[in-house]
């Protein structure tokens, strides 16, 4: 079945077009793997040969045999839906009840799979426009990892919940921007930072609450992937942004500032109660007094606030921007910390699989012997 056949409303054109600016930039100058010169670029390199190390086959470390509940994806509690407590959750069958859960689970995994999509073609630009050549190398690896994390969320919407939500007109908006702008460094922004950084959180959100063993599996070993990306962007652009004039910093922070703004309006999921008959008007305000969602919100913003201060843009306005939203005091999280968990959740995932397989196999020959004794 064609995807276009899963909509659960018409997407539109099949093919959006982005008119490409910007240059495409060669340099035949590389430090190489274990190589030192004292100016940092190592680190760039070592990053580069764990992206090598940690490639991985979605088709093969992911149980693909597990059941999913395509009313019940996630394991949702009725307090997470935004229509809980409204005059229409007690008119709601469990049959509604399991279809909503199942619309949600789409269209949250449909706007992962379209972020992907675009970190993949964002990630292929900067290979193109980055001026060193080993941070083309290490782009060019990332291009591998998102080409696998769209197959993946791809292969859970179509198998296992049966349902697609078109990209949201916020997250298109910046994409959008992102890679219109000709200047080399904006990708890593728009992508590295702001959609990735938010990504990061909205996946380690469900990834710790879920009780569901293959969304689990398949959040945590993306994670493993974007943590990697997210370091690569912060040290690509605090090396980058020590260079820029307070004028160019300040442009960068503006272009985080609307990028922020429209990530926040962008996961409130007004598109679902649409679909399901509620009034546009009536779905915003379910979806803006959502006290999960207002929470949910704020927590997306733990990747992004310390990621924007680290790289060196942390102006009076991007703060004031920050209070706004309710989330400046993030911006002391310790984003070392955060990372090394998702690592370490990912292998612990592993050993647990493979441990319980191997366990298994142990006992299938035990049995044989038995029988055949």
């Amino acid at each position: 079945m064609s995807t276009q056949e899963l909509y659960s409303k018409d997407p539109g054109e099949p093919l959006w077009q982005v008119p490409a600016t910007g240059s495409a930039r060669f340099s035949w100058e590389a430090m190489f793997v274990g190589q030192k010169n004292g100016n940092g670029r190592e680190r760039l390199l070592a990053l580069y040969q764990k992206g090598k190390d940690k490639q991985w086959d979605g088709a093969k470390r992911i149980d693909w045999d597990l059941e999913v509940d395509p009313h019940n994806p996630l394991g949702t509690p009725d307090e997470a839906l935004t229509l809980y407590g409204t005059r229409h959750w007690s008119k709601m069958t469990d049959k509604d009840k399991g279809e909503l859960r199942r619309h949600y689970a789409s269209w949250q995994f449909s706007q992962f799979l379209h972020g992907e999509q675009g970190a993949m073609v964002c990630a292929a630009r900067i290979v193109e426009s980055v001026p060193d050549l080993d941070a083309k190398f290490y782009s060019a690896t990332q291009t591998m990892d998102e080409a696998r994390h769209a197959e993946i969320f791809g292969r859970f919407l179509h198998e296992k919940v049966g349902m697609l939500y078109p990209i949201n007109d916020n997250l298109q908006s910046l994409l959008g921007d992102t890679l219109r702008d000709s200047r080399w460094d904006m990708p890593y922004l728009g992508m590295q930072v702001l959609i990735e950084g938010l990504a990061l959180a909205a996946f380690g959100m469900i990834r710790d609450t879920t009780d569901k063993p293959l969304p689990k599996q398949i959040l945590a070993y993306v994670m493993q992937d974007e943590a990697r990306h997210v370091a690569f962007g912060r040290m690509a652009l605090r090396d980058y942004y020590k260079q820029l004039t307070e004028a160019e910093l300040r442009e960068r922070e503006e272009f985080v500032i609307e990028g922020c703004y429209l990530m926040r309006d962008r996961l409130r999921g007004v598109e679902v109660l649409e679909n399901l008959g509620i009034p546009k008007q009536e779905a915003d305000e379910y979806s803006e007094n959502s006290e999960y969602l207002a929470l949910f919100r704020q927590l997306l913003f733990s990747r992004i606030v310390p990621c924007v201060r680290d790289i060196g843009l942390w102006g009076k306005r991007l703060q004031e921007a920050y209070v706004d939203m309710g989330v400046f005091e993030m911006g002391n999280a310790n984003l070392d910390q955060l990372m090394a968990q998702d690592e370490e959740i990912a292998e612990k995932l592993d050993a647990e699989r493979f441990a319980a397989e191997e366990a298994e196999r142990v006992a299938e020959v035990e049995e044989a012997i038995e029988a055949g004794a």
